[in-house]
């Protein structure tokens, strides 16, 4: 039964003493029929749906948040999130995506909605409860995955650009196809997106970053010339240069597959940002040698340094989570390089001082990163990273290495040498800490205290105690 939840018998009778008509419309509908789960319920109303909220509230003893500039009020039941909102028809000027909004009808609604899996709407009325409203054949685009626009897309699009990034993440979500004419409207209404905001553009890519299949939403933003305005630095990633009849590896499509990879495996936001992003150092690295062909020398570090300008740009969070996707991209070689080498004990320390906490996601990204498509050539590096794994387990048992502080502080050597902030001390603390991760001394005060006295008595410090 598609209103089988019993809060809507309840929405139903208060609109019917209420002398309103109500309608459930939109996302819940869709998922209805892909027999997909909807936390959130949207109830339009022909009348205030302000109103209508109230008296549900009251009918249900239950709080109601307004927010009257908006025209909606939401209220909560059993972990559900239902907003009510009056029918209205929509005009928008050619310089905002904010409409002029206007009371309408349930057609009026059905009709400013993006897509037309998205205007399917159930009547909440007796005389025909639960019936299916579709004016635009929203079921039979559901039933062949298409996703199209009820009006003329080009009035849709350019109305409220939102929608074309909208459109790609519901394509990407569902695994659903745009239909030709949408997706040449979006193409022609591409430089529309200049009037929305990058908060609103970065929580559509958030959407399409965690879908099941995010390439396929990242391919469509590229196809559609949308990429270029909002990622140019991945955009840059695509093609193959070749010299002397050599060519490198296409990183675009190398990057869409890493990013598919870790989809697989997790539904960590900021390691998906972090798998999308890894490679964007390539193109200012890129060097040709006549001898040793292609090389992308350093673009972990000139990647790394690129993170804070996308994430200010994109409005994306300049905290940790920003500094976890640079640290992932700065590290993201580090594993890839011990596997081509004689895995050191120095190494391996190294490393788990770098990457702290984040050492498994480290490894996650590195296996995600193998995308070739030679079985054998693929099994060797994962067998080479099982050995990593393993001898990072090893290391960090016996020396407790992961996010350490070195047992001498720079407190405690001013105090001792009776010295103030300055190089001297400095020098003395990395010397410290990499005696630590070299292995030369155990990570334990004594062993540290000692070292710390050779090191200032070879730089002239006196001990004044």
């Amino acid at each position: 039964m598609p209103l089988s939840n019993p809060i809507f018998p309840i929405i139903s009778q208060a609109a019917r003493e209420s002398g309103v008509r109500a309608f459930v419309i939109g996302g819940y509908v869709r998922d209805f029929f892909l027999e997909r789960p909807c936390k959130d319920i949207d109830i339009v109303v022909e009348g205030s749906g302000i109103d209508l909220a109230e008296k549900v509230a009251a009918l249900l003893h239950t709080p109601v948040h307004v927010y009257k500039q908006f025209g909606t009020a939401m209220l909560c039941y059993q972990d559900i999130e239902i907003e009510f909102v009056g029918a209205r028809k929509e005009s928008y000027r050619a310089d905002s995506r904010k409409p002029v909004v206007e009371d309408g009808s349930i057609e009026d609604d059905q009709m400013r909605r993006d897509f037309t899996v998205n205007a399917l709407a159930f009547s909440l009325q007796d005389s025909d409860y639960g019936c299916l409203i579709d004016p635009f054949g929203g079921v039979k685009d559901m039933q062949n995955g298409l996703l199209r626009t009820p009006l003329d897309p080009d009035v849709t699009y350019s109305d409220d650009p939102l929608r074309m990034l909208r459109a790609i993440r519901f394509a990407s979500q569902l695994g659903f196809s745009i239909v030709p004419e949408s997706f040449a409207s979006i193409q022609r209404n591409v430089r529309r997106l200049e009037i929305v905001s990058m908060e609103r553009i970065a929580d559509e890519l958030h959407k399409i970053i965690m879908s099941s299949r995010p390439s396929q939403g990242f391919r469509l933003l590229d196809q559609s010339g949308l990429l270029s305005m909002i990622l140019p630095q991945l955009e840059a990633l695509k093609g193959v240069e070749t010299m002397e009849g050599r060519g490198h590896k296409e990183n675009f499509s190398h990057t869409l597959q890493v990013v598919e990879n870790i989809a697989k495996i997790s539904d960590d936001l900021w390691l998906r940002w972090a798998a999308l992003l890894h490679d964007v150092g390539k193109p200012a690295t890129k060097q040709y040698d006549s001898k040793t062909g292609w090389s992308f020398h350093g673009h972990d570090f000139v990647g790394s340094k690129m993170i804070p300008g996308i994430f200010k740009r994109l409005r994306l969070p300049l905290n940790e989570k920003m500094k976890f996707v640079q640290k992932m991209v700065l590290l993201h070689l580090r594993p890839i390089s011990l596997v081509q080498e004689q895995v050191t004990d120095s190494a391996i320390r190294r490393l788990l001082f770098e990457a702290g906490d984040d050492i498994d996601v480290l490894m996650l990204l590195c296996e995600a990163d193998i995308t070739s498509k030679n079985e054998q050539t693929a099994k060797l590096h994962l067998d080479n990273f099982a050995k990593v794994r393993q001898k990072l387990i090893e290391v960090e048992e016996k020396d407790a290495i992961r996010n350490f502080q070195p047992p001498i502080s720079g407190d405690m050597i001013m105090q001792k040498y009776n010295l103030n902030p300055c190089q001297e001390v400095g020098l003395i603390k990395e010397r410290i800490k990499n005696a630590i991760l070299d292995g030369q001394i155990r990570n334990e005060y004594q062993e540290a205290y000692a070292l710390m006295e050779r090191i200032a008595k070879e730089m002239g410090i006196g001990d004044v105690r």
